[in-house]
């Protein structure tokens, strides 16, 4: 069911944290219209690695959090908010204690409430925002570097788990396939740039089909392995027609298994979320389905602090026993 809610009883000044991945964000909300919305990402920090170093990541938080937060908050100061919002979990427990702690200790220290944030509720409430808010009930595709799930939203503050991935996440397939490819971190951004200049149909990459509404994407990128291996010295000719036909059936997937379930529940309205929300074939492909502005695809925390308008605050000191927690809930 739906929390109570601070938003309830009107427009609220909300400062938002999020640093469950690889970026370290600060966003202030003023109901639900965004007065600043800041992202420092750490994606050059990790495109060594070939993807997020956890270690890396907290240790860099910990250098950005209190630059993004005086960014966002501009010539506001802390006595003007009315609440703190911050990401509990899921994500990478060092990054995530980061801002829990930054959150807790700005509350405490001006007697606020504080409002823990579940960042997948963070990606659909990234609908609610101005100028052109999306108002439930409606079928969500929430598509991410590390889940991917379709959700019904009956209301602001909750969401039905209709299906989810049995293996890797779309975003995650993305990823390892970028690096199958020797391209570049984020991989998604890479495949999609690489695939407008590919033939999508030059590849046969089946998806795998499992029983109810769940996904599974191990078993393309296994189909990718293969095919990069069978190619040897040729890769580099024919790298864009690969990515092109990775990322067809990758988006095809998601399309084809969102539109069922939008028949067999009756949805009458679909959204897509998530960092792969902001993939462009995907955009093409369901465009009957409303998606946030790119900048709100990928982790923010403006999406956060739109959460927290629904969901339910802790006066304190009662979230100073709050932790992180590493698994979606």
């Amino acid at each position: 069911m739906e929390g109570p809610g601070l938003g309830a009883g009107g427009p609220l000044l909300i400062l938002g944290l999020e640093t469950s991945c690889d970026e370290t964000a600060a966003a202030l909300l003023d109901g639900g219209e965004i007065v600043s919305n800041v992202v420092a990402s750490q994606a050059d920090l990790h495109a060594r690695f070939g993807g997020v170093v956890p270690e890396v990541a907290s240790r860099r938080h910990l250098e950005l959090v209190v630059p993004v937060i005086r960014e966002a908050l501009g010539e506001r100061s802390l006595d003007d908010l009315d609440a703190i919002a911050v990401t509990q979990g899921p994500g990478l427990i060092g990054a995530l204690l980061v801002g829990l702690s930054a959150a807790k200790a700005l509350a405490w220290g001006r007697g606020l409430p504080l409002i823990p944030v579940n960042h997948l509720h963070g990606h659909v409430a990234s609908l609610y925002l101005e100028p052109d808010p999306l108002e439930p009930p409606f079928l969500c595709l929430l598509a991410s570097g590390g889940h991917t799930l379709l959700v019904d939203v009956p209301n602001h503050g909750a969401f039905g788990v209709l299906g989810t991935t049995l293996d890797d996440a779309a975003g995650e397939a993305f990823d390892k396939g970028a690096r199958l490819l020797g391209l570049g971190y984020p991989g998604g951004a890479e495949i999609d740039r690489l695939a407008r200049e590919g033939d999508p149909e030059a590849f046969d990459f089946p998806v795998a089909r499992v029983p109810g509404l769940d996904f599974s994407f191990s078993g393309v990128k296994t189909a990718l392995l293969y095919a990069v291996r069978d190619l040897g010295g040729d890769l580099e000719a024919r790298q864009a027609d690969l990515a092109a036909s990775y990322q067809r059936a990758i988006v095809q997937a998601l399309v084809r298994r969102t539109r069922e379930a939008a028949e067999r529940t009756g949805a009458e309205r679909i959204a897509v979320v998530g960092g792969v929300a902001a993939n462009s074939e995907l955009r093409a492909a369901l465009p009957e389905a409303k998606a946030p502005p790119l900048a709100l695809c990928t982790d923010n925390a403006a999406m956060i602090a739109s959460a927290a308008r629904y969901a339910e605050a802790i006066a304190p000191p009662g979230y100073l026993a709050l932790d992180a927690y590493a698994s979606a809930l």
